[in-house]
C-alpha cells in the first residue's frame, strides 16, 4: 500500500473523527432542554459562530477524501461498498445538517433572550431532533469507514 493512501486514510479517519467528536460533545454535553431560555439562545449562538461553517467544511473535505478512497479501492468489491456506504452515511449527515440544523441555527441568531418567539422550544426541540440524526450517521460514516480502511489494508 502506497504511503500516499495511508496518508489519506489516516487524513480521512482523523476528519471524520473530528466531525463525530464534535457531534458526539454537543449531544453529550449540551441538551438545550436543559437551559433556561437566556442561557440557550447564548450557548447557541455562541456555538453556531464557532461551528457552522467548521464542521460543514470538515465534513466536505471527509467526503472527497472518501471518494479519493473507493476509486483507489474500486477494483475490491467489499471494500468499494464500504467506502460507498460512508459516503452515503456522511452526505446524510451533511444534508441533515445543511437542510435541518441550519436553516434553524439561521432562525436563532436572530434572537435575543428578550424576543423569544412563543414557540421557541418547539424550535429548539426540532433542532435537536436533526442533531441526533446526524449523530448517527456521522457515527455510522466512522465505522463503515475505519472497516473499509481495515478491509483494504487486509486485502492482497
Amino acid at each position: 500500500m502506497s504511503v500516499v493512501i495511508t496518508l489519506v486514510q489516516g487524513a480521512a479517519i482523523l476528519l471524520c473523527s473530528l466531525v463525530l467528536g464534535t457531534v458526539f460533545g454537543i449531544w453529550r454535553g449540551y441538551d438545550p432542554a436543559t437551559y433556561a431560555p437566556a442561557t440557550f439562545v447564548e450557548v447557541h449562538q455562541g456555538a453556531v459562530r464557532g461551528l457552522n461553517v467548521l464542521i460543514p467544511a470538515l465534513g466536505g473535505i471527509t467526503v472527497i477524501a472518501i471518494v479519493a478512497l473507493a476509486v483507489v479501492g474500486r477494483d475490491r468489491p467489499a471494500v468499494l461498498w464500504l467506502y460507498g456506504l460512508a459516503f452515503v452515511a456522511m452526505v446524510i449527515g451533511g444534508l441533515v445538517t445543511r437542510f435541518g440544523n441550519q436553516p434553524i441555527n439561521d432562525i436563532v441568531m436572530g434572537w435575543s433572550a428578550d424576543t423569544l418567539p412563543p414557540d421557541w422550544a418547539s424550535i429548539r426541540d426540532r433542532w435537536w431532533t436533526f442533531h441526533l440524526y446526524r449523530l448517527v450517521s456521522s457515527a455510522a460514516a466512522e465505522l463503515l469507514l475505519i472497516a473499509a480502511i481495515f478491509t483494504q489494508r487486509g486485502s492482497p
